[in-house]
């Protein structure tokens, strides 16, 4: 049978190709044919918000980042709370988006040429006659990776869903009464005295029995909970990895050193005198050609007696800074001065003097008195700064070929990450109590939710399975296999009985101090003598804590005026309860005109903030966004 099917092949397949194609034009052809489904993670007015398109927004923003600012941490651009924010910025101009197009909001022809005439670099392209130079144009888009019209639609797109919040936003305004009761309210001080009741000093009165422990216990089961866990095991591939394995040949190295010795040797720097005569480059023409003419003058003078140079440069120099040295400017190399005096000084050669050199301070007379010549550092001596650098050369080259290989070898032998640890001279790591969010403090791929993610899908729980290569920073790619895994259970009382007893005495000994408290208060109410217990008297405000607890300080503020002193109670959970009795307020000092006007603006800022805010908040529910991650926790970075 086989054979036959062989003899007629091109037989066999045409008849395949009469089945397959009617059944792509009756059924059509879905996008998961040819690329895996990514899953959802935000909704926006019903249209999807892909993982890959979280992905491919998170890593557009990375790049954006790091071209600005090409010094900064790879690492802190990756991080949970970082991935986070690009998907809310993903969904908030989606939002934007979906408001601007259901507002029926446009952008005329007018209005997007004024914007782009508002862009310097667009600006700088018109031409003496106020066109534009097309080509020059074309090219400035081009680099961007658009066309002139899809950069123009995208400014347009832009201008359009800013009318969303400007109409809003621009709307705001605050009064100088309204700014003044706020801020009056705001730096408000109050005298207190305050009594604290701690539950430290209650624990000795709470004596719990095993069946008081046990009842607690069970009316508190959550709180004894441990939650899913696994420990783990995970390779990963960056640079650092590729590069460890690289060799780099004498020869290549050798080549290296000669083609960058003028770049990693130091600096040839001049040493030069001049004399300076001023004439800024808006000086009227005509005080520039007389200023010209001195120079020409004081030029004639030196070249006739060049030993007289610092003299002539003492009495006639127009540079504060360097006249009275004689007009010595000390060493210096190339970029130090302006462009037309250094391309004079690295021309000539040691002892000459210029003609006259005109820059934007003026006219310039420079004698060249000294050339130090760096000492050019030996092969050996750079040999290991070339090494490292042409390894990171050759590892940046060499990683998309390794990736296509660690993706590849994880995928095809998922039931252990030894084979490619072993291919690719990797080092399997572990970890112990990963959880599907990251802990407190994680970093590196357990900080990544994304990996976390896959570590904790059912095929990887279930099966003990290798995930799929993750992203988790530019060039480096993770993948990790579950080894045990415990799901989330209540802890037993034998094995938690101690904490339960210690939460236990925490709870009673707070419940002891804040009756003890509200009694003493009660007593203390409307009795003019004096309480036992109260500290001494204070000045506090919201700026101004005196070191007192911030429920304390949010209490004696919130207690009503009306009726003083008045009584409050402080709740301060588990360390107990405080009793504050409010003395006086004391006003605010007052502010000049000019302080008035800073906190009218600040408070209208702050106003045009909570509006813009607010009204994202109704765009939201209004366009039912939903986001299916959850917020990180914030990290003390």
């Amino acid at each position: 049978m086989f054979e036959a099917i062989r003899k007629h092949s091109k037989i066999v397949m045409f008849l395949l190709f009469l089945l397959v194609i009617p059944s792509f034009v009756l059924v059509g052809i879905d996008s998961n044919y040819f690329s895996e489904k990514s899953p959802v993670v935000a909704r926006v007015d019903g249209h999807k918000i892909t993982q890959a398109d979280w992905d491919n927004a998170h890593r557009e923003e990375t790049d954006r980042i790091r071209a600005q600012s090409p010094n900064v941490d790879p690492k802190q651009l990756d991080t949970p709370q970082a991935r986070y924010a690009t998907l809310e910025r993903l969904v908030r101009d989606r939002v934007f988006a979906a408001a601007a197009q259901s507002s029926h909001l446009i952008t005329s022809d007018a209005r997007l040429a004024r914007a782009l005439q508002d862009i310097p670099a667009i600006a700088a392209l018109k031409r003496p006659d106020g066109s534009l130079d097309t080509e020059a144009y074309r090219s400035l888009v081009g680099a961007q990776g658009l066309t002139p019209e899809g950069f123009e639609a995208n400014v347009r797109r832009e201008l359009s869903v800013s009318q969303v919040m400007g109409g809003v936003m621009s709307t705001a305004f605050a009064t100088d009464a309204a700014a003044k009761l706020a801020f009056d309210s705001l730096y408000q001080r109050r005298e207190i005295q305050v009594a604290r009741f701690n539950a430290s000093d209650y624990a000795k009165q709470v004596n719990p029995t095993d069946a008081d422990i046990e009842a607690f216990y069970k009316a508190n089961a959550q709180r004894f909970q441990q939650q899913e866990q696994a420990a783990v095991e995970y390779v990963v591939l960056d640079l650092d990895s590729v590069r460890s394995g690289i060799r780099v040949n004498e020869d290549d190295l050798r080549t290296y050193y000669k083609e960058n010795l003028t770049r990693l040797a130091a600096k040839e720097e001049r040493r030069a005198s001049h004399i300076l005569i001023n004439a800024a480059k808006d000086t009227p023409a005509a005080d520039r050609d007389q200023a010209k003419a001195r120079a020409q003058e004081l030029l004639a003078q030196v070249r006739k007696s060049p030993a007289s140079f610092a003299e002539v440069a003492k009495k006639s120099s127009q540079d504060s800074g360097s006249a009275p040295a004689g007009g010595d400017l000390n060493f210096f190399g190339r970029g130090a001065m302006v462009k037309p005096f250094e391309d004079a000084v690295f021309a000539m050669k040691k002892g000459e003097i210029s003609d006259v050199v005109e820059s934007d301070f003026g006219y310039h007379i420079i004698l060249l008195t000294d050339i130090k010549t760096p000492r050019q550092p030996s092969f050996e001596e750079l040999r290991p700064s070339l090494e490292a650098e042409l390894k990171q050369q050759q590892a940046q080259r060499k990683f998309a070929e390794v990736a296509e290989a660690f993706t590849n070898s994880v995928y095809e032998q998922p039931d252990s990450l030894k084979p490619v640890a072993d291919s690719l001279k990797l080092k399997i790591q572990t970890a112990e109590g990963v959880t599907r969010v990251p802990s407190p403090g994680a970093s590196g791929p357990l900080a990544n939710p994304k990996f976390l993610e896959a570590l904790f899908a059912n095929d990887s729980v279930e099966g003990k399975r290798n995930t799929s290569a993750i992203e988790v920073g530019p060039s480096q790619l993770v993948a990790g296999r579950i080894s045990t895994y415990s799901p989330t259970r209540t802890l037993p009382l034998q094995e938690v009985s101690d904490r339960a007893r210690l939460l236990l005495i925490a709870e009673k000994s707070a419940e002891l101090a804040r009756k003890d408290a509200e009694a003493k208060k009660a007593a203390w109410t409307g009795n003019a003598a004096p309480a036992a217990g109260l500290a001494p008297a204070v000045v506090v405000s919201r700026d101004q804590t005196q070191n007192l607890p911030r429920a304390v300080v949010d209490a004696a503020l919130r207690a009503s005026p009306d009726s003083l002193p008045s009584w409050v109670s402080a709740d301060l959970g588990s360390q107990g309860t405080a009793v504050v009795k409010v003395l006086r307020i004391i006003p605010r000092e007052g502010v000049d005109a000019q302080q008035a006007a800073q906190q009218r603006q600040q408070l209208q800022q702050w106003w045009t903030t909570a509006e813009g805010f607010a009204y994202y908040e109704m765009l939201k529910e209004r366009f039912k966004v939903q986001i299916k991650p959850n917020r990180p926790q914030s990290s003390n970075i």
